[in-house]
């Protein structure tokens, strides 16, 4: 493992930046932008695509595994890698360190689903409930939080269930979903979510883009958002680097209002290094779950095993919660924390660990040009 890591980092410190004016990726702190629904025509056909059938029908942008320069190393160290690209897929680790060559990424379920055809269509809520337990498993408790959960739905209120959303959005020519937070911003309109729900990797970037906050078994109490603008780090565009998979999204207004007088916003924070404990939440929708109501997980905060630039947490949520912010300094009284990583990806034969990245440098930058959107 030393060695792969080791050849890594010489990849990574040798890399020749691109030149200025080179497809806007400039050095590795940049930030690569592309507009969203600009118009009003283009932001009602948006609105208008995303009908309720479509909504059930869309299936979870997958746990991302570390698929950027270290597993195409490996891949070109191996020829063993498997997979044609980074969405919905993860990386297998090695036993006693490491990425395993061997084992190539493996796709979550739910990224190939089929689409609406005969004997094909979504089901509905109540079909799904029927079918299902609902949405995974119960707090135990209707009262406060417990400070430690590896995946139950939120039993309290509090900012946190308008805050936090589910986003819709087609990449690739499939229908995806998300979860995303709002974040304060000096244009009112920000949220932050994983870089895969904006952009997959190296390709082609999300459309018809949407963000629901307070979502709720199939209810949109405080509207439908439609993206002005996207942003991602350079590092995630130009080699899908899943260290700096944190994508960030300036909102049109709806009916007029901003998304952060509507529902309010969540803090952010970057470079902290003593953050020991957080509560992550998002809307996971592979089984047990169906992405129907707000579920959390809570705990201590660990190193990745095997790179310093991303961290864990013992979770259970599935794919669907990518995205969803990790909250620190969590009131769960008030709902209101702030922000400090998203969730991103699980390896493979350790579903119980979410992993996300360290809002660092390129993450400030991210925001920076975002908030200026």
């Amino acid at each position: 493992m030393t060695t792969t890591l080791t050849v890594l980092a010489v990849l990574v410190l040798t890399a020749a930046p691109a030149t200025a004016g080179s497809s806007g990726d400039v050095g590795m702190h940049d930030v690569v932008a592309r507009a969203g629904a600009l118009s009003v025509v283009e932001q009602q056909r948006v609105l208008d695509y995303w009908t309720p059938r479509r909504m059930a029908a869309a299936v979870p942008a997958g746990l991302l595994g570390p698929s950027g320069r270290l597993a195409r190393w490996l891949g070109a160290a191996t020829g063993a890698l498997a997979g044609s690209g980074v969405l919905g897929s993860v990386l297998a680790p090695r036993p006693g360190g490491g990425p395993e060559p061997g084992g190539g990424r493996k796709a979550l379920a739910g990224r190939d689903g089929e689409q609406d055809g005969p004997g094909t269509g979504p089901e509905t809520r109540r079909e799904r409930e029927a079918r299902t337990t609902g949405s995974g498993p119960a707090s135990g408790s209707a009262g406060r939080p417990a400070a430690r959960s590896t995946g139950t739905r939120w039993p309290a209120g509090g900012a946190v269930t308008r805050t936090t959303g589910r986003v819709f959005l087609t990449m690739n020519g499939v229908d995806l979903v998300c979860s995303a937070s709002t974040v304060r911003s000096a244009n009112r309109d920000l949220v932050v979510t994983a870089g895969h729900c904006v952009k997959d990797g190296t390709g082609n970037w999300a459309q018809n883009w949407v963000f629901v906050p307070g979502y709720h078994e199939g209810d949109r109490p405080y509207g439908v958002f439609t993206a002005r603008r996207m942003f991602v780090a350079a590092p995630w565009s130009r080699a899908a680097d899943d260290t700096h998979d944190i994508g960030m999204v300036a909102l049109n207004t709806s009916g007029g209002r901003h998304v952060a007088d509507v529902v309010g916003t969540q803090e952010i924070a970057f470079g902290e290094t003593g953050v020991t404990h957080a509560y992550g939440f998002g809307f996971p929708t592979d089984p047990p779950y169906d992405g129907e109501r707000l579920v959390y997980c809570a705990g201590r905060l660990k190193p990745d095993p095997y790179t310093g630039h991303t961290q864990g947490m013992g979770c259970d949520m599935t794919a669907g919660a990518s995205g969803g912010p990790w909250l620190a300094r969590f009131d769960d009284a008030a709902g209101r924390g702030t922000i400090v990583s998203v969730s991103s990806f699980k390896y493979v034969g350790d579903g119980h660990t979410m992993y996300g990245p360290y809002f660092g440098r390129s993450a400030r930058e991210l925001y920076r040009r975002a908030e200026r959107a």
